[in-house]
């Protein structure tokens, strides 16, 4: 993209959302996660905090995935040839799959046993922090 080549101000101020926006995505899953392992928020159903959280959830993903292609436009053999960057990407959809099908389904589910529900919020957890430390790699590469 010819506009994030030319103002240098642009890339960076590009990263510095495309970061934020997974805090705003990925802490509210971690919340919903760490409600599965009955860890904190106090007594409040996993699945009210699945329901209160969606907005900032789908807003930080909506984010994560427009600054990204920002990114990604400025250099795609740059990023494409990248083993850090293809993990990366791996990651994110699979935490994307993993998210908006067995982990919801447990989260929102009353009837889940403890063993599944820490299983699931173990898994969600580690594809997560995968897809932050495949962007990370990447930066150093």
């Amino acid at each position: 993209m010819v506009a994030m080549q030319r103002h240098q101000w642009l890339f960076p101020a590009t990263e510095c959302v495309h970061i934020v926006s997974f805090a705003f995505a990925i802490g509210p899953i971690a919340l919903v996660d760490l409600s599965l392992f009955d860890v904190g928020l106090g007594r409040r159903p996993t699945a009210q905090i699945v329901r209160s959280m969606e907005l900032w959830t789908i807003s930080g993903l909506i984010l994560i995935l427009f600054s990204g292609m920002l990114l990604f436009s400025t250099d795609p053999d740059h990023y494409y040839l990248s083993s850090a960057f293809q993990f990366k990407i791996v990651c994110l959809l699979l935490a994307l799959i993993f998210n908006y099908t067995i982990h919801r389904k447990i989260a929102l589910s009353e009837a889940s046993s403890g063993m599944v529900s820490r299983m699931v919020a173990a898994v969600s957890l580690i594809l997560w922090v995968a897809v932050v430390f495949g962007g990370l790699f990447f930066a150093f590469q």
